[in-house]
């Protein structure tokens, strides 16, 4: 018997043929159905063999050039340096390898921590569910900025429509019914009657049978094919490969130079001038700079993970340091999103309602002082707690305070109708639901329409629609308004009144609805202009007005503390909200984004009315924007792009999934955002977190920081190591250097401090500065100045007053050809052997490089600022660093391998001498950081 397509089986038949029913399937179904197809996933795409992930970070431009020098150095009969300089390629490799892997992990564990839910029906109760649970037969429930877990059979539907633009690139709102469908000509995809995982909900809800899980859905075909799309590197890794080809052909230059001029100006034979070549190529080149950026990225992964700052790329963290504007939304993110209706006015009066959160518990000050006004309240209640689609949800073993399902506002009505008394089965029986007219961001209105049943509690057949929304928009449809029991006039006076007090809610921080009713005209005779047609047009008109109920939704408690933050570090936060526009002022000046006396409120509305270049002016001041809707947020995000600002934006609703992906950075809410908006953005605060968005630009700001730190660093470093061949072209002073001690600092001591300073904490000051633009170099006159006019000529004098203090100690200066030493006739204070004079000076002077090093990484840990603001302990990596230092300095020094770096051992007398070069190279570099601030300082106050 040919089996009949689940699209073209009608409702009833569509749970027989799936053995469900409209209770949903109990648990030993469940577990039997999971067993025979599986969990809800998605096979994983074969990951890339660990082995081949670290030979990429063996092959960069760097790393290429100092594997080709090992080449020649093996080609030329010196095995040992080729190995050595191999070493240092594979030592930078597996640290950047063992990083990036551990942030990935990190990153892959806070997915976990962060499953994708899914609404279902269970043995006749709603559940929330992790989507992989989701089996086929489950009853999935839909609303507007789900994702829909499994592909499934409509079966209920209120306006009902789906983004299918996951699969078909079509991004036109689908719309969907329950009806079969038995058109020829179409694909699955195309049924009207048909939902699929991978996809979402732009508006409505539904009700829907899951027929495919995982890989047996359209999405999971879809997956066979997909290629993984190359990920784009970010401007910092652009730059970083830009100065990579830059060094790696000064590098080659040099070494050319030093090759050319050695063997012919400074007697040297080919070989020993080209070995030379090949040390001074390694020590130009800095060579950890790729690792350093791999480290900087993860090791701030690491920090915002623990944060609960979920980000999805590691480049995208380098941007974050960028953002000069933030557009946030209001409800959930600025706020708790835990509705609680405050005050309710109908029939001309005002009410306050105690209590907090969703336990139904509170009372209505002051009490209804008549039958007719009772009635009034009643009817204004049941409105909000049937024209609902929230679930409250009593506590439980894994939740134990009340909570909700469904829109927070929602969820307050039919709490502040709980505390009335109404039940919410009395209200389900006494008008049951028989259409909805789903919320639409232009309407900002959303209708049901129920039966209503008689005094005798039989049905009468009268449909009576229920409407909530928006106030002004609300009012502008009602003719009528029910006072005292009775449906009077609706006239300019009561309007006022209405108006007046919805704006004095707004100033008080409230957010408002209305709500109203109609009693539609009956079918047949009198009813025939209706038919069958739940249209907006024939049912959101000539209504009778109920009331107002404002409800409080508190600000985050971090809020105000991170705006003062983010204000302080020069990045403006602009308010952009589909709330009334006075409740947003109120919010924005209770968390300090407003402090002007009369700012400027513009809604959706009136920025439509403007052309692009009005739009471009009035974004330059500081105002609120209201009554957005999701294309007009685009338009303003796009309007702060052009004017070249660097844009982050945070949501958590559907209408802010075209603005997320619009963004520089998208930040969504990990615990209220929709499955919509935390698929379009590119960072997830895991715990609703506002205040974790300014460390997570502190993070992005310190990565730029430490990579400058590293350059810094190796730059200073490389002065000692190739001024001496400069001075000895010069015929000043006699050649320091052997190849091999270039070898042993650039690829030995220098390694361990300058990755260990791509590891630092941000900076106490970081949040102190204005937004780094994106054209600011990394490597820059004032970089360039420090490190090789000041720190590393500071730390090359050093060096050569060891060496050139060792001649002179020792009786012999004339051995240096300086004539003014020579005339100082200074008695020989140190016994050292004419032979070995030379050899314990290129000592002196190695260790001198490596005592100044100490001091140069602690002071390159700031440009400008305080050094003690980091801590002195705060960063172990840098003190593990220095040991590791220093102990390969040693080891070089002391033990039988010192005879191949031309190395003695020096009598400890000598540290005397070299300890205090650390101390001294930072404390020049601290007095130049005080000089610097006072100057600023003095700049400041002109």
């Amino acid at each position: 018997m040919e089996t009949v397509p689940i699209y073209q089986l009608r409702v009833g038949e569509v749970y027989r043929s799936l053995e469900t029913s409209p209770n949903g399937l109990n648990q030993e179904e469940i577990e039997d159905r999971l067993s025979l197809y599986g969990r809800n996933l998605l096979s994983r795409p074969v990951q890339q063999p660990i082995w081949k992930k670290f030979v990429t970070h063996t092959i960069h431009p760097m790393a290429l050039l100092l594997w080709f020098a090992g080449l020649i150095a093996v080609f030329v009969h010196q095995p040992i340096m080729g190995v050595v300089i191999w070493g240092v390629v594979i030592l930078n490799a597996t640290f950047s390898f063992w990083r990036e892997h551990r942030a990935e992990q990190a990153i892959t564990t806070l997915h976990l921590l962060l499953p994708i839910y899914a609404r279902v029906i269970r043995g006749g109760m709603e559940n929330s569910i992790p989507a992989s649970e989701v089996a086929p037969g489950d009853v999935l429930v839909l609303a507007e900025g789900d994702n829909i877990p499994a592909d499934a059979r409509i079966v209920e539907e209120f306006g009902l429509r789906t983004n299918n633009s996951t699969l078909t690139g079509e991004a036109v709102p689908a719309r969907k019914t329950a009806d079969a469908s038995f058109r020829d000509g179409i694909s699955e995809l195309e049924r009207p009657n048909l939902v699929f995982a991978g996809t979402s909900i732009v508006s409505g809800t539904g009700r829907a049978v899951v027929y495919a899980t995982g890989m047996l859905t359209q999405f999971g075909r879809i997956a066979h094919l997909t290629q993984e799309v190359k990920e784009e590197l970010s401007p910092l890794q652009q730059e970083l490969n830009r100065i990579t080809r830059a060094l790696s052909i000064a590098a080659i230059s040099l070494g050319a130079s030093v090759f050319l001029v050695g063997h012919s100006n400074l007697d040297m034979g080919p070989l020993e001038a080209f070995l030379l070549a090949i040390g001074t190529i390694v020590a130009v080149l800095p060579e950890g700079l790729p690792t350093t950026l791999t480290l900087s990225l993860a090791a701030a992964g690491q920090r915002l993970a623990t944060l609960g700052v979920l980000v999805k790329k590691l480049s995208t963290i380098e941007t974050l340091g960028t953002i000069s504007i933030i557009a946030t939304d209001k409800s959930g993110t600025l706020t708790q999103n835990q509705m609680t209706v405050r005050e309710v006015w109908m029939a001309g009066q005002r009410f306050s309602v105690s209590g907090a959160g969703y336990e139904p518990k509170g009372e209505f000050t002051p009490e209804p002082d008549s039958p007719e006004l009772q009635s009034d309240l009643f009817r204004l209640l049941s409105a909000g707690a049937l024209s609902n689609n929230a679930r409250v949800i009593p506590p439980s073993r894994e939740k134990p305070n009340w909570s909700s399902l469904g829109d927070q506002t929602e969820a307050a009505l039919k709490v502040a109708a709980f505390k009335a008394g109404l039940d919410e089965e009395i209200l389900a029986n006494q008008f049951p639901r028989l259409h909805e007219i789903p919320f639409d961001a232009r309407r900002k209105r959303m209708s049901t329409i129920h039966l209503q049943k008689n005094q005798f509690g039989n049905h009468s057949g009268q449909e009576i629609a229920f409407v909530k929304g928006a106030p002004r928009e609300v009012l502008a449809i009602c003719n009528y308004i029910l006072l005292n029991g009775r449906t009077v006039p609706l006239d300019d006076n009561l309007r006022g009144q209405i108006l007046t007090t919805n704006d004095e809610f707004s100033r008080n921080a409230l957010r408002v609805l209305a709500l109203a009713q109609r009693e539609l005209p009956r079918r047949g005779a009198g009813g025939a202009i209706l038919g069958s047609s739940y249209s907006v047009e024939r049912i959101e008109q000539d209504l009778t007005f109920l009331g107002l109920m404002a409800m409080m939704d508190p600000p985050r408690p971090e809020v105000a503390k991170a705006v003062k933050t983010l204000h302080r570090a020069g990045i403006r936060i602009v308010m952009i909200t589909g709330d009334y526009g006075l409740t947003a002022e109120s919010l924005a000046r209770r968390v300090g984004l407003l402090t002007e006396p009369n700012p400027t409120i513009i809604t959706g509305a009136e920025l439509d009315q403007l052309n692009d270049l009005e739009l471009q002016e009035l974004i330059k001041q500081n105002a609120i924007y209201a009554r957005m809707a999701p294309e007009n947020k685009l338009r303003l995000v796009a309007a702060f792009q052009a004017q070249g600002h660097i844009v982050a934006v945070t949501g958590d609703g559907v209408n802010d999934a075209p603005a997320l992906r619009k963004a520089d950075v998208g930040i969504s809410m990990g615990i209220i955002g929709t499955d919509v908006a935390k698929e379009a953005a590119d960072v997830i605060l895991t715990n609703d977190d506002f205040a974790a968005i300014a460390q997570a630009i502190a993070e992005g700001r310190t990565i730029f920081s430490n990579i400058r730190k590293f350059i810094t660093y190796i730059f200073s470093s490389n002065v000692p190591e190739i001024l001496p061949f400069a001075v000895t072209a010069s015929s000043l002073i006699p050649f320091v250097w052997s190849v091999w001690q270039i070898l042993a600092i650039d690829l030995g001591t220098d390694q361990f401090p300058a990755l260990a300073l791509g590891t630092e904490k941000p900076e106490q000051s970081i949040m102190h500065q204005p937004p780094r633009s994106r054209s600011k170099a990394l490597i820059d006159t004032s970089l360039l100045l420090r490190a090789f006019l000041w720190l590393g000529l500071i730390e090359a004098a050093l060096c050569y007053t060891g060496y050139i203090a060792v001649f002179v100690l020792s009786g012999n200066p004339e051995l240096l050809g300086i004539t003014f030493l020579e005339n100082l006739h200074i008695p020989s204070i140190i016994d050292i052997p004419v032979e070995q004079i030379s050899l314990v000076a290129a000592t002196v002077f190695f260790a001198g490089i490596i005592t100044a090093q100490v001091g140069n990484a602690f002071a390159s840990r700031t440009e400008r600022g305080r050094g003690r603001w980091l801590g002195w302990f705060s960063n172990r990596s840098l003190l593990v660093g220095v040991a590791i230092e220093l102990a390969i300095g040693l080891l070089l020094i002391y033990s039988p391998i010192n005879r191949i770096f031309g190395l003695v051992p020096l009598p400890a007398i000598y540290w005397v001498w070299l300890a205090p070069y650390a101390l001294i190279l930072y404390s020049l570099d601290w007095t130049r950081k005080i000089f610097i601030r006072r100057l600023q300082v003095v700049d400041e106050n002109t």
